[in-house]
């Protein structure tokens, strides 16, 4: 029958790398065409079978589709769902639910409330304390455009202020310090750029497809690009022990050193722009810039006028 046939040749491309068609014909005494007719047949039922060419070509399932209950633990599967449900707090998605559902099944049902117990030993929550339906909304298009290849576009408010109108190609989501982040291919700057996704806004689809360019993500070009010497300054704060935790938190323990006098010194390097003196202001009284002098001018002159508005309103 033909249905038995369709789940014997599942079985051995599970059990085997590749089999040829002329080997799959002989064995069930078919022609090669039914095997083809056959091939096309699982392909159609979701099942992701490949025909390879060349010398060591073959039938085979596509790399990645097995998944042998016996190489993850427990603990892998319990790893795996934690992220899934801590991605899912920034925005639904139901194909990943059904991961997560069909990745809990496979835990037997005795050690099914262990499992359970150890996916919620920690949360973390990505979704923001405010208007998270806001983000959702602009995450859900972007993902849509990365799905499908499409190209979005949308109303971008820099750091300085200066609204334009962008089109990008989508290529990655990041989150990155609690705020999230599009890397995109951008029409108007020809070159791939970071867009923070709280500066973007009417968010869209645009008619256009792409083709995804090869890229290798696992370098993070975003950091790089920032990192570089070149667009960051250095600079040297000063913090009273009331703002100390906060240094600490920002620059790490080993980075705010006691200076002898009952102050603790930070020595950093950040892009000069607007965000860098409004970030040195939120530390209020309990910072001091050091050097560079420019730096420590142009906060001052930030800090006069916010008590000059205060003046004047009074």
């Amino acid at each position: 029958m033909k249905l038995e046939r369709l789940l014997a040749i599942v079985v051995l491309l599970i059990n085997r790398r590749r089999l040829q068609a002329k080997d799959l014909a002989d064995m069930f005494e078919v022609s090669i065409r039914t095997i083809y007719r056959d091939i096309d047949t699982l392909g159609q039922a979701g099942i992701p079978v490949v025909t390879y060419q060349g010398a060591s070509g073959g039938i085979g399932l596509a790399e990645g589709y097995r998944l042998d209950r016996n190489l993850l633990t427990d603990k892998d599967l319990a790893s795996i769902v934690t992220a899934l449900r801590s991605i899912s707090t920034s925005h639904d998605n139901t194909a990943r639910d059904l991961l997560v559902e069909k990745l809990s099944s496979i835990v037997p049902e005795a050690r099914n409330e262990d499992f359970q117990a150890s996916t919620h030993r920690f949360i973390v929550d990505y979704s923001t304390w405010t208007h998270p339906e806001a983000l959702q909304n602009k995450l859900k298009v972007i993902d849509q455009g990365i799905d499908e290849l499409q190209s979005i576009c949308f109303v971008y408010c820099s750091a300085e202020g200066t609204q334009t109108c962008r089109t990008v190609d989508p290529h990655t989501l990041v989150l990155k310090r609690h705020a999230w982040y599009l890397y995109a291919f951008c029409h108007e700057r020809k070159e791939f750029r970071m867009f923070k996704l709280v500066r973007m806004k009417e968010v869209a689809l645009a008619a256009q497809h792409f083709e995804r360019k090869s890229i290798n993500l696992r370098d993070r070009p975003w950091q790089q690009e920032w990192s570089r010497p070149v667009n960051q300054i250095g600079i040297t704060l000063k913090f009273h022990e009331r703002a100390r935790h906060l240094a600490e938190e920002w620059f790490g323990i080993e980075n705010v050193l006691p200076d002898g006098n009952g102050y603790y010194v930070s020595q950093i390097a950040f892009p000069e722009d607007n965000w860098l003196y409004g970030f040195i202001l939120g530390f209020g009284a309990d910072v001091e810039v050091l050097e560079p002098l420019h730096i420590r001018d142009k906060v001052c002159q930030i800090a006069e006028q916010i008590i000059q508005n205060y003046k004047t309103s009074s």
